[in-house]
């Protein structure tokens, strides 16, 4: 749970505990992190947190806090001992850090015989005592109590990013690293793996990663799912326990809690799942994950605070978000206007993955009619806040084509610029929306777009291998190939007025990320 404002978890706490043998079959032990300012308060039992005199205790107990997790462990690797209970805490830099995980990680599991021990190249030295080493880390300083991959991971987690950093890491370079750690630890064992984890990084800040999947002759779906709980507020009731909370009478406007579960806890609320290999970082009671909306969290004093070691510095052209300021100027001088305009040249347009709604602030005042659309609630919600549009829809671009008229009966609408600044590199295949977009530009109708290059001197394709024209990056972001955008635009009709090339989008592992601003016209003769 990650909030706003000092809020305490027994609500939640109440139906979770539940499932700690009673509800449910994880009744090997059960584990509590609460933050309070600096310190942590810990709570760590081996009985079954249904029958627990602790848990009981604790759930009548109201300990008020901005960050916490809680876990109950279904033993797969590791004895019912209280070394092996969740959640694991170290300290690092001056500062406590916190990890509860659900799920098996094949990269990290103690082999179970030893013929398997003797194939096994997932262990430093060859023996079960050792922990991979992952990122930069040459040398292992921490080093699991227990026997459980789980805490194997953390330690591993926490030996990388101690060897990459020798100043305290941004909440945007945190959110990188922690990013690559995720894929090299999935990388080799994609099927296997189940890895669903929390990670406690202080009083204000938590990680989320979600790498789903059942076990072998397992029905049972291990992944996460959140809830963002703010004004106006309502009743919540409880799955596992027949227990409701009117929260509009307990709350105020300033509250907003967040709530991370493998499986809802309640039965009456919008809980969102996780997409396959999505990391959230949550603070304030909010989910982010944009190096622009990290970088405002920093700013706002709720970054990582050590006294042992000295702050890195948030490098303005490094997180500065300028891919809105870059295509509306690309826009521009496609178009013919001068920047700075105020003249509106645009009727109807379309934001696709709007976000928080910078980029529409940028095309505002091109625009009559300004729609944003987003899959997230909490970027749309955003975005209404930023009171740049006209309309907001929550959901994908097809969404965008459609709207009730005054009979409430749908009918389809049509846009004369239609625009998305860093939506591409979270889409593989940009056919659907190529062909969303054609179906929703008017005669001689504009879309605009950002798309991060592949570098296809280093990324050649085996001639016998069918090239998708796309590839996931290690930070998780697909980058697209030149000939496949052109591809697209010849297939869709598209003509091309502009092609800004080399365009530095963004940094990663301190290395400039090159893309390309594109504007393109759909001829009068090719809309539908």
């Amino acid at each position: 749970m990650n909030c706003a404002s000092p809020t305490d978890f027994n609500f939640s706490f109440k139906g979770f505990k539940c499932r700690g043998g009673e509800t449910d079959v994880h009744a090997h032990g059960w584990g509590l992190a609460i933050y309070e300012g600096r310190g942590v308060r810990t709570f760590h039992d081996p009985l079954p947190c249904a029958a627990s005199p602790i848990a009981e205790m604790v759930s009548s107990y109201p300990i008020k806090t901005l960050n916490m997790m809680a876990h109950i462990r279904y033993a797969t690797q590791g004895a019912v001992s209280l070394e092996n209970v969740h959640p694991f805490t170290r300290e690092m830099w001056g500062i406590q850090w916190t990890f509860a995980h659900n799920g098996e990680v094949p990269k990290f599991t103690v082999p179970r015989n030893p013929q398997e021990e003797n194939n096994s190249n997932n262990f430093c030295g060859g023996t079960t005592t050792d922990i991979p080493l992952l990122g930069k880390c040459m040398k292992a300083v921490y080093h699991p109590v227990g026997d459980t991959d789980s805490e194997a991971v953390f330690c591993a987690m926490l030996n990388a990013l101690r060897a990459e950093f020798t100043t305290l890491p941004t909440l945007p370079v945190l959110y990188e690293a922690i990013q690559r750690l995720c894929c090299e630890i999935v990388r080799g064992h994609e099927e296997k793996t189940i890895f669903n984890f929390l990670l406690g990084c202080g009083q204000f800040t938590m990680f989320a990663f979600s790498w789903p999947g059942s076990r072998d002759g397992s029905k049972v779906w291990n992944g996460l799912h959140y809830l963002v709980r703010w004004p106006p507020f309502s009743t919540a009731v409880l799955k596992d326990v027949d227990y409701a909370v009117d929260f509009s009478k307990t709350n105020t406007a300033n509250d907003r809690v967040a709530i991370i579960a493998t499986k809802p806890l309640t039965t009456n609320e919008n809980w969102k799942e996780f997409k396959k290999g999505e990391l959230l970082m949550f603070s304030n009671g909010l989910p982010y994950s944009k190096p622009y909306e990290l970088c405002q969290v920093e700013r706002c004093g709720r970054g990582l605070s050590s006294r042992a070691i000295p702050r890195g510095e948030i490098c303005p052209i490094k997180f500065s978000y300028n891919i809105p300021k870059l295509l509306r100027e690309t826009v521009c001088q496609a178009l013919g206007h001068e920047e700075g305009d105020q003249k509106v040249w645009a009727e109807r347009a379309v934001d696709l993955g709007c976000g928080s709604g910078q980029s529409g602030a940028q095309f505002r005042q091109c625009v009559k009619h300004l729609t944003g659309v987003d899959l997230s609630p909490e970027m749309a919600e955003e975005a209404r806040e930023s009171s740049c549009y006209d309309r907001i829809i929550v959901g994908d671009a097809e969404c965008a084509l459609h709207e009730n008229n005054q009979n409430g009966q749908e009918g389809r609408t049509w846009y004369d610029f239609i625009f998305a600044c860093d939506l591409f590199p979270y889409v593989e295949d940009l056919q659907p929306i190529f062909q969303t977009v054609r179906k929703g530009l008017g005669k001689g109708g504009t879309l605009a777009f950002s798309v991060e290059l592949l570098d296809e001197s280093l990324n050649a394709s085996n001639e016998e291998v069918a090239d998708p024209g796309f590839v996931m990056q290690s930070c998780a972001r697909f980058a697209h190939k030149r000939w496949y955008i052109s591809q697209l635009c010849q297939e869709f009709g598209f003509h091309e007025l502009l092609r800004k090339e080399s365009t530095v989008l963004r940094q990663h592992c301190g290395k400039d990320v090159l893309g390309a601003l594109v504007v393109l016209e759909l001829p009068p003769s090719e809309a539908v």
